[in-house]
């Protein structure tokens, strides 16, 4: 880490951080970082292609290791979420194939076209924002799929990511950082 925390604190170094240094702004980072997975109105596979996504351009180790359906409960257990009213039940979990193809996202069969866009969107805003910004065809696609209030749901969704996956990166926090599932919460089936 690049920071210095105590031994005891290592094992959660984001809500530790927030103890010992810049207490208001980790605050409201940790909570942009965990308001769309309660409050998206997006299905949880496509919310989880961008978030997968924007993990895999950050670079952070705990983002491409999350998994939506397993690791949901323990996040909202670190926060006092309400997991059943969050992102968390709206559709299936996706499955290992799902993370796997990622990277090959518009040519894998297994995505549906809105989830294609959301990972283009991730993949935009994380390697070209001002190309994204001018990218009138895909602007059209985007229309065309989802609602405004879709998009400026993904839109700030994927920022948060950005934000705090890329903040934990380069801190050297990602490697140490994680959400463990309290004894006896309910897992989705087949993850």
């Amino acid at each position: 880490m690049r920071v210095h925390l105590p031994a005891e604190m290592q094992g959660r170094p984001f809500e530790n951080m927030g103890r010992h240094y810049a207490t208001p702004i980790v605050h409201a980072a940790g909570l942009y970082g965990t308001a769309p997975y309660q409050h998206s109105t997006l299905s949880l596979r496509e919310l989880e292609a961008a978030r997968y996504r924007t993990a895999l351009i950050n670079g952070c180790q705990t983002c491409t290791a999350f998994r939506g359906a397993r690791d949901f409960p323990g996040l909202f257990a670190a926060f006092d979420g309400d997991v059943e009213s969050s992102v968390w039940s709206h559709g299936p979990a996706p499955d290992e194939a799902f993370y796997a193809h990622i990277e090959d996202g518009q040519t894998w069969p297994g995505y549906s076209p809105r989830e294609r866009l959301a990972i283009r969107y991730a993949e935009g805003m994380g390697l070209d924002p001002h190309g994204l910004a001018q990218d009138e065809a895909f602007w059209a696609e985007v229309k065309a799929a989802f609602s405004d209030a879709e998009i400026v749901d993904l839109t700030y969704s994927i920022g948060a990511w950005m934000a705090n996956g890329r903040a934990l990166h380069v801190l050297g926090m990602d490697a140490v950082c994680s959400f463990e599932l309290p004894v006896g919460e309910r897992v989705a089936e087949g993850v």
